[in-house]
């Protein structure tokens, strides 16, 4: 009798650490699998954020510093070719990358590398630690980037020049400063004009015409050259119509008031 008890005492002991032995490999199952859904949604993102760094590198005209020739190996790598902690670095030149702005079309490569990366987290595990946690810092750098990428494409949709102006009053601001440059060559010509070096027919002509062209085109080649963002097809209006009508009634109405002062002080 005794015997019998141990036997089903054995027995239990076995039926139990059965069940605990399929209840673990179900839970190493489930951790696996959500490692690996993991992994791939982070290749999807760093996919995506290749595809829009190319097309922000190719409408801003920037070439990539890395040839596609030379990501190429990296996009051949089969998952499981190198350490978890790759990711992270690669993922953090992407970022960085992506900071700068200017050299958006460079995080194009490290953005592929960052990509083929991240695929290395896979379910069988890191072997210098807990791919969760390598899983997790990845999705940080990659949230990261995110946020770098969309600061520096808003970036690259503000022109140089007054950047954080409004395309009119910029190009209000523009007009007026050319215009008031060429109020002062009106003045210095008044100047000539009365010493007899310029005669009046040229002052007159340069007044209500030359200088008031001068100044728009001057204006309107200002806004083409530094008004303008580093994307095409953001707004890069000149406000052509505005321009003209500042700068041609600018200068004349400058021009009789300077007149009637010469009248009423000479």
């Amino acid at each position: 009798m005794a015997d019998y008890d141990e036997y089903a005492a054995a027995v239990r002991q076995l039926s139990t650490r059965i069940r605990e032995g399929g209840s673990g490999a179900a839970a190493e199952a489930e951790r696996r699998r959500a490692l690996s859904a993991g992994v791939d949604q982070l290749g999807q993102r760093l996919a995506a954020q290749e595809q829009r760094l190319d097309q922000l590198g190719a409408a801003a005209g920037l070439s990539p510093v890395v040839d596609a020739a030379d990501r190429g190996p990296a996009a051949d790598r089969a998952p499981g070719s190198g350490p978890a902690s790759v990711a992270g670095r690669d993922i953090a030149a992407t970022a960085g990358a992506s900071a700068a702005g200017r050299d958006a079309a460079a995080t194009v490569g490290a953005s592929a590398a960052g990509r083929d990366a991240a695929a290395t987290v896979g379910a069988d595990g890191d072997a210098d630690g807990d791919p969760a946690v390598a899983l997790a810092q990845a999705r940080r750098l990659v949230d990261e980037a995110d946020r770098l990428g969309g600061r520096a494409e808003a970036l690259a949709r503000r022109p140089a020049l007054l950047p954080t102006w409004s395309p009119t009053a910029r190009a209000v601001a523009v007009y007026l400063g050319c215009a008031a440059t060429g109020a002062l060559a009106m003045l210095a010509l008044v100047v000539a004009n009365g010493s007899g070096l310029v005669d009046g027919v040229t002052l007159g002509a340069l007044t209500c015409a030359g200088l008031p062209l001068i100044s728009f085109v001057t204006g309107w080649l200002v806004l083409g050259r530094w008004g303008r963002p580093a994307l095409a097809g953001a707004d890069a209006s000149r406000f052509a119509p505005l321009g003209f009508v500042i700068c041609a009634l600018l200068l004349p109405s400058t021009y009789c008031v300077v007149l009637l002062l010469v009248r009423f002080l000479g």
